[in-house]
């Protein structure tokens, strides 16, 4: 449903949430080798995020990455519409160009169901949800991480 671009940015801004209560920079080489994400792809979509407000970048030693804002203050779907828009949750299921409510293809209805859900899920979970399940060992952001 997402682009490689888009699954990479949530992997490098939550990776960045994990670690938001230290109050530090995290450097993009960290968060490249530790997600296994090409560095050069994952710092042209991370500056991305910079660009839509939802991250800070900082340049020199000690510089590198943080949130702009807490992790309970960013939806998952304000990183997806930064990175692939709005146009994902409102694309045919099956590929049709002409597909609409008016000129539907065969799984319209229950693909426009389906996909309304999937975008109230991702309005509704925040960047500390996740990291709290993480920090609290119910799911994974990577196996490499601490």
């Amino acid at each position: 449903m997402f682009s490689t671009s888009c699954h990479y940015g949530l992997q490098g801004i939550l990776h960045i949430a994990f670690y938001h209560e230290e109050d530090r920079n995290i450097d993009l080489k960290q968060i490249a080798s530790e997600q296994n994400i090409p560095k050069h792809f994952l710092s042209k979509i991370l500056q991305i995020l910079v660009k839509k407000n939802l991250l800070i970048s900082t340049k020199g030693p000690s510089g590198g990455f943080r949130l702009k804002r807490e992790p309970d203050q960013i939806s998952l779907i304000e990183i997806i519409d930064a990175i692939d828009g709005m146009d994902v949750f409102t694309k045919c299921g099956i590929g049709f160009k002409q597909c609409n409510d008016e000129n539907p293809c065969p799984i319209h209805e229950e693909y426009k169901k389906v996909r309304n859900q999937v975008m109230l899920f991702f309005q509704d979970k925040t960047l500390a949800e996740l990291v709290e399940d993480s920090k609290q060992g119910k799911s994974i952001i990577n196996l490499n991480m601490a």
